[in-house]
């Protein structure tokens, strides 16, 4: 066949089976791609959607405010303040090497030490960077658009008046847990309830929208406490000062509301900054001493033993107590005074604070007695005052029964007790006989208290006292120009491991103002002083009479001491 003829020859027609072929493979693909698309549209919609919203959707919590703390007047004592929080998912920022160095560098973090934490918490999906970021921080942060870093809303807890009320108010931890002091005893009442949102994240776990609100957040409540922050920063600046002019390892400070038990002031040394955070809680510093520390109180026990005598009708107000030649033979214990006070009337033995007065006072009221008496008072039991680190103190479970016991009980060895029972039983004395329990709150009224003394024998006691802190008294450098004051003296050998040490010592002073109408009970204490001064006349009673001072004052409290009395009149403060 020619060339020419071939190429005039018609095309052949494919096979029809191929045409076929094709009309069907694409058929069967065009159904496919149908029955795909009906069975995500469709059959797993639902199942789809609920796996889209477990890649995007999260239910994230919403912190709740916690409550502010006040003093009685609403001065601030303790607040939250929002701040951001800076989180990861380590899986997505693992793969950007640099970005986790820029980022260890805003978070002051060493570089290895992130991209080590992040690597063992590969599998998690949320973990934090760093807690409470300072705004500028957070700020850099944002900017910086790091893959699977999120910040996240937190509150942080601060306190206005810092180490002035650390011990009392207490801090909380990272979470808003109390840890210590108000915080901790009011926990339930401050905390709130958390709240919880549904919110959409992209791929990056950064939240876009927010898509429900599943529970609104319930902030704490408002907490008013009795304390007067005016009187707590007086009463630390007198204690702080006197702690570090006598070289002294500690000291506390307690001012009561006579009448209702309202806890005004308590302030301790050494102190701390609650804003820091860079103490450990198992510090000293940390310790509520007020409430948390026992002393043997001493002389300051000394009128509860004549209450006691009172009470049993054992010892009469008129009666001469022989106290020559200063010392007095117990069971082969040899009590002792300062110097020979001679005889002395049963006031004269609580304003000269005799040892062997108030032994011999003791021994001769039944063994029960003043066991009893101090039992009443408070002593060896909770003030009522819900601080969760208070002390009960001691005193024996049975009453003492030899006589060495009984006398040295007298004048206060053998009982431990915190400033904070020792300022309630004050209280009583103050309040003609009535013992009321501690108030770390605001009160309207006072709270029921019940009788433990009969108000005649109160009024004598109140007398006494008020000696003490005349010329001639071992406490009459307690004094305030203008008042009538009264309150007792006390000095303590610590006990060390081989018994009661030589040079070491507690010095005391509890106290109220004015006598006419008591308002403040003030308990000082001031634990181991350094150089010649210890005796609790000498060192803590100055520091009583300014704090008294200064509340009388602020309180705008009339002065109750006639011109031309013969009282005297002292400066605050001033050294004999």
């Amino acid at each position: 066949m020619t060339r020419s003829a071939h190429r005039n020859r018609p095309p052949e027609t494919p096979p029809r089976w191929r045409l076929l072929t094709v009309v069907a493979v694409v058929g069967l693909v065009a159904c496919a791609v149908l029955a795909r698309a009906v069975e995500l549209q469709v059959i797993d919609r639902d199942f789809l959607r609920e796996e889209a919203a477990e890649r995007h959707l999260r239910t994230v919590s919403m912190p709740a405010h916690r409550g502010v703390i006040t003093d009685r007047s609403g001065e601030i004592l303790a607040i939250s303040s929002p701040v951001e929080s800076a989180w990861a998912h380590p899986g997505k920022l693992l793969g950007h090497p640099q970005t986790i160095d820029q980022l260890a560098r805003i978070l002051e973090r060493p570089a290895g030490e992130l991209h080590r934490y992040l690597e063992q918490r590969r599998e998690r999906e949320f973990v934090y960077l760093r807690r409470h970021l300072a705004p500028r921080r957070a700020e850099q942060v944002q900017a910086l658009h790091a893959p699977g870093v999120e910040l996240q809303r937190e509150f942080r807890r601060f306190y206005p008046a810092g180490e002035v009320t650390a011990q009392l108010i207490g801090i909380t931890d990272i979470d808003g847990r109390g840890l210590e002091g108000v915080e901790r005893a009011f926990n339930d009442t401050l905390r709130g309830r958390s709240g919880a949102k549904r919110v959409l994240r992209d791929r990056l776990g950064r939240t876009i929208k927010d898509v429900a609100l599943l529970q609104e957040p319930r902030p704490g409540e408002r907490l008013t406490l009795a304390l007067d922050r005016r009187i707590q920063y007086h009463s630390y600046r007198a204690l702080k000062r006197a702690v570090q002019r006598h070289g002294a390892r500690a000291g506390t400070a307690v001012v009561l509301d006579a009448a209702t038990g309202e806890l005004l002031a308590l302030v301790n040394q050494p102190s701390y900054n609650p804003n820091a955070r860079s103490t450990p809680s198992d510090d000293e510093s940390h310790r509520n001493r007020g409430a948390a520390a026992t002393y043997e109180p001493g002389s300051v026990i000394k009128p509860f033993t004549v209450a006691s005598a009172l009470r049993s009708g054992s010892v009469a107000m008129g009666e001469t107590i022989d106290t020559a030649p200063g010392t007095f033979r117990v069971a082969g214990h040899t009590v002792r005074d300062v110097r020979n006070y001679g005889r002395l009337k049963v006031t004269g033995v609580i304003r000269k604070s005799s040892n062997v007065g108030a032994a011999k006072i003791a021994l001769r009221t039944p063994p029960r007695a003043l066991w009893q008496t101090l039992q009443d008072f408070g002593f060896g039991a909770p003030t009522g005052s819900r601080l969760p680190t208070e002390a009960s103190g001691y005193v024996d479970p049975a009453p003492p029964r030899r006589r060495v016991e009984r006398a040295t009980l007298a004048y206060g060895y053998g009982i431990a007790a915190t400033p904070l029972q020792l300022a309630r039983a004050y209280a009583a004395i103050a309040n003609d006989g009535v013992l009321r329990p501690v108030s770390l709150l605001a009160r309207q009224a006072p709270a029921e208290g019940y009788r433990v003394l009969d108000a005649e024998i109160a009024g004598r006691l109140q007398g006494m006292l008020e000696a003490v802190v005349s010329p001639g008294g071992t406490g009459h450098r307690a004094a305030v120009a203008g008042y009538r004051v009264a309150g007792k003296t006390g000095t303590v050998r610590k006990v060390g491991p081989d018994g009661y040490a030589e040079r070491k010592y507690v010095a005391l002073f509890a106290g109220f103002a004015p006598v006419s109408d008591p308002r403040f009970v003030i308990v000082v204490l001031i634990d181991e002083p350094t150089g010649e001064a210890y005796y609790g006349g000498q060192i803590a009673a100055p520091v009583f009479s300014q704090i008294m001072a200064e509340a009388l004052r602020m309180r705008n409290v009339p002065p109750d001491q006639p011109e031309g009395s013969g009282v005297p009149v002292i400066a605050v403060g001033e050294e004999p």
